[in-house]
């Protein structure tokens, strides 16, 4: 049986990829800053440990404590929403420090392991503000943009030694914890003179349709960790897809397939 190591899974996407993989039959390892009660019903497949991915001992502690795993999903990160003069550098290495460093620092410690043993997958999770640009998020797009290309090299760099390496994208999703995991950092980014700019913006995702569900990036997870035709990028959502349709040139068209999960 597959065993799959995901971080952030106190909530949001992480949590449903986590319950995702186990109603597939698969041993999952839930990793989040501070575990949590009651996230999971009870299952012998499923272990929940503590990881702090800007924290080299903590990422050594889980990784002893987790034993092999064949697939690695980062999923942990932070959100950000202000204009970006606003925004105070401290805040914004705090967003490079999760979204960038924390998922360079969980692959360097994994590689290794994975290497060794000539398998593995490493599935990293960006966003679909990568696809196109949007306004408010330049910090953070900053720092997933930097993952899609760290990405894209380390996937030709661990090609000869069997290890995969997968992009998803998720697309806008309002029903996640973005803005409220970042409610703190975010106080004061919006002054007064990009008020009128701001509602526009948030006025039009407000009632923006074919927006993604966790589930939606929980499939796409799924299926990048189980992928073997080389394909590199996973847009999540109907959003995220056709913005992945419109970068891409040449006609290509992404294969959308079942949801195992569905008869």
């Amino acid at each position: 049986m597959n065993t799959v190591l995901i971080t952030g899974c106190s909530s949001g996407y992480g949590l449903e990829t986590a319950r995702y993989f186990l109603a597939l039959g698969w041993n999952v390892i839930a990793t989040m800053r501070t575990p949590k009660e009651g996230l999971f019903q009870p299952c012998a497949n499923l272990r929940v440990l503590a990881l702090d991915v800007t924290r080299s001992d903590s990422i050594a502690d889980a990784l002893d404590a987790a034993g092999p795993f064949d697939v690695l999903v980062n999923n942990a990160g932070i959100g950000l929403f202000g204009a970006f003069e606003a925004t105070p550098m401290p805040t914004i290495r705090e967003i490079f420090e999760t979204n960038t460093f924390g998922v360079m620092a969980m692959c360097q410690a994994v590689i290794p392991r994975f290497r060794a043993r000539g398998a593995g997958t490493v599935v990293n999770v960006t966003s679909s503000a990568t696809l196109a640009s949007f306004p408010l998020v330049a910090a953070y797009t900053a720092s997933k943009t930097a993952i899609e290309g760290f990405t894209a090299s380390l996937e030709h760099e661990l090609h000869a030694f069997g290890i995969r390496v997968k992009l998803v994208e998720p697309g806008y999703a309002p029903t996640t914890r973005f803005t409220a995991n970042g409610q703190g950092r975010m106080q004061g980014l919006i002054p007064k003179a990009y008020e009128p700019f701001a509602q526009d913006v948030i006025s039009g995702l407000t009632g923006t349709s074919g927006v993604t569900t966790e589930a939606d990036v929980a499939l796409e997870i799924w299926r990048a960790a189980n992928d073997m035709t080389g394909q590199l990028r996973f847009p999540a959502g109907s959003d995220a897809v056709a913005l992945a349709l419109a970068k891409e040139t040449g006609g290509k068209r992404w294969a959308r397939h079942r949801d195992p999960l569905v008869a």
